[in-house]
């Protein structure tokens, strides 16, 4: 494919290489799974790593995946047509997990919480169905401070994404190449190329996650003071001091005889 704005392709290519030779996110011979849920930014991994496959001194594959969760109106149909266009393999799983949701989720819960915990475990065995030893998935550099602040306020952790983690299953390798690239990147690149953007369908699409877009309007607010305060944020990840921290595990491990 033949990016409208050239600059900008190159300028999440070379974050997402960074972030690939970092963290050690891909290696010779893998097969990746990459998730793409119709979402700008699951187009935008796919395609940047399929650029950097072109031109990588180590050989791997892609296969996309998409999730159909059940939800009305979900137009699997769209992202299954525009990925053969580009000529991606891809596979498309249906599942019922609208109905379970429906079934399962308590009056007044998230929608997002138990519809992620599903399709994390879809996604898993669906790697190692189509014999990928990898899982990429879409979350860029926004969605690291975003998660590292809202289980800062709201849960008592400090905890935010890894780049790089094995997943519960003890077999997939989870991956997330675009920590280095923020969401203001995406937004532009998605619409000059046109990806199909697909809408999840779900019920609750536009009014959920409110506690996430209040880190958002937090963030925006602070970047007016000081514009480079997500990626201070994403730094600090990468520069803990546990002998500064409160963990009494930690403590004892950094304690001087």
């Amino acid at each position: 494919m033949e990016f409208i704005d050239n600059i900008r392709y190159k300028k999440i290519k070379n974050a997402v290489g960074r972030a690939v030779a970092d963290f050690g996110l891909i290696r010779d011979g893998d097969r990746i799974a990459v998730a793409v849920s119709g979402g700008k930014d699951s187009y935008t991994l796919l395609h940047i790593l399929e650029g950097l496959r072109r031109r990588a001194p180590v050989k791997y594959e892609l296969v996309a995946v998409t999730i159909d969760s059940g939800y009305p109106g979900f137009r699997s149909d769209v992202i299954a047509s525009y990925l053969r266009e580009q000529g991606f393999a891809h596979h498309l799983e249906t599942t019922d997990h609208y109905d379970i949701i429906r079934e399962k989720r308590r009056p007044g819960s998230s929608y997002c919480s138990i519809c992620a915990r599903l399709k994390r475990g879809v996604l898993y065995t669906l790697a190692q169905k189509l014999g990928c030893n990898k899982l990429a998935l879409g979350h860029h550099l926004d969605d690291f401070v975003e998660t590292l602040l809202l289980n800062q306020f709201f849960v008592g952790t400090l905890k935010a994404m890894a780049p790089r983690m094995l997943a519960d299953n003890g077999e997939t390798t989870v991956i997330r190449p675009l920590v280095y690239v923020e969401e203001r990147e995406i937004i532009p690149f998605a619409r000059e190329n046109r990806f199909p953007v697909v809408c999840c369908s779900c019920p609750v699409c536009g009014t959920a996650d409110l506690q996430r877009r209040r880190m958002k309007k937090l963030l925006t607010e602070l970047e007016k003071e000081n514009p480079a305060v997500k990626r201070s944020l994403l730094r600090a990840l990468g520069n803990v001091q546990p002998r500064y921290l409160l963990d009494r595990e930690l403590q004892r491990l950094c304690d001087v005889p």
